[in-house]
């Protein structure tokens, strides 16, 4: 079935532009443990003041919709804070995100602090792609603590319908800086990999657990590896290779989707000037995934 967003419904969709929610959240250690383990990393403990590492609030301030509020596709049933948008496949496509640097060492969430998210709908914008109809909606979240802001971030949704017998496939691209890479790390997404992130992240969409489901509902090839899981090693790497450094910006945009299918690579090359650095994920036949840039404090 073929689903038209006319003018009547696109400017219902819009009445939802500069709705606002607040929630707080309390920073507890557990997660950030958990993580740690899933990225396989040696951290310490984290106890009491253990600096959140950057990306690793995805784990907290999650929706706990009860289990009679659950759509057909593992997600929280539309309407409520976000618009009910009509399209099918809901995406996360990217992102914007910056910390307060200012200061001694800045303003970064803490395990163990109480902290306020402020979010507010930006906009839903509406386009026809080479696949049918897109909506896009944008949402600001504003993270405070007792200190102040602490981390502003622009949130990049897409939905769009099902896939099509005969739709276009999606035309790949090189990465901007195919072979140039200065670090590099290869991921294996493993069932395992992609259920302990959704565990983490009370993440229910099924295109990332049930292979039934993404194959023969959505029409995916495979299991969909979690963009902010990219977004997350894509990081991840940047502080492998460079211990101690701080970010000041992250901005992020998924290009196209990465399977469980085959492993996958991150990779990560710093700017001249010192401070910026290009991050990007490519898949096993080396297109382009996942594009970021990172600004260092």
């Amino acid at each position: 079935m073929t689903i038209s967003i006319d003018p009547a419904s696109l400017a219902h969709l819009q009445s939802w532009q500069g709705r606002s929610e607040t929630t707080l959240d309390t920073m507890t250690a557990a997660p950030v443990h958990a993580l740690s383990a899933t990225l396989d990393r040696e951290d310490a403990a984290p106890v009491p003041g253990t600096e959140i590492p950057p990306l690793w609030h995805w784990l907290y301030f999650l929706p706990h919709a009860r289990q009679s509020e659950i759509g057909p596709d593992g997600h929280p049933r539309r309407g409520g804070f976000l618009p009910p948008v009509p399209l099918p496949r809901r995406m996360w496509a990217g992102g914007r995100l910056r910390w307060d640097v200012q200061g001694d060492g800045g303003n970064p969430l803490r395990v163990g602090q109480e902290v306020q998210r402020s979010s507010t709908i930006q906009s839903v914008r509406h386009k026809a792609g080479r696949s049918g109809e897109l909506l896009f909606v944008q949402v600001e979240h504003q993270f405070s603590n007792a200190n102040g802001l602490a981390l502003t971030e622009e949130h990049d949704i897409v939905y769009r319908p099902l896939a099509q017998p005969g739709d276009p496939a999606p035309i790949p691209q090189q990465p901007p800086l195919h072979g140039q890479a200065t670090w590099s790390r290869t991921i294996v997404p493993d069932d395992v990999l992609l259920f302990r992130y959704s565990a983490l992240t009370f993440n229910g969409h099924r295109i990332h657990y049930d292979r039934r489901y993404v194959t023969q509902v959505e029409g995916y090839p495979g299991l969909i590896v979690h963009g902010p899981l990219i977004a997350t090693l894509l990081v991840d790497l940047l502080r492998r290779s460079l211990p101690g450094a701080r970010l000041a910006a992250f901005d992020f945009k998924a290009v196209r989707p990465t399977f469980d299918l085959h492993p996958f690579s991150v990779h990560g090359r710093p700017r001249e000037d010192g401070k910026t650095v290009a991050l990007w994920a490519q898949d096993h036949e080396g297109f382009l995934t996942m594009q970021a840039t990172a600004l260092l404090a």
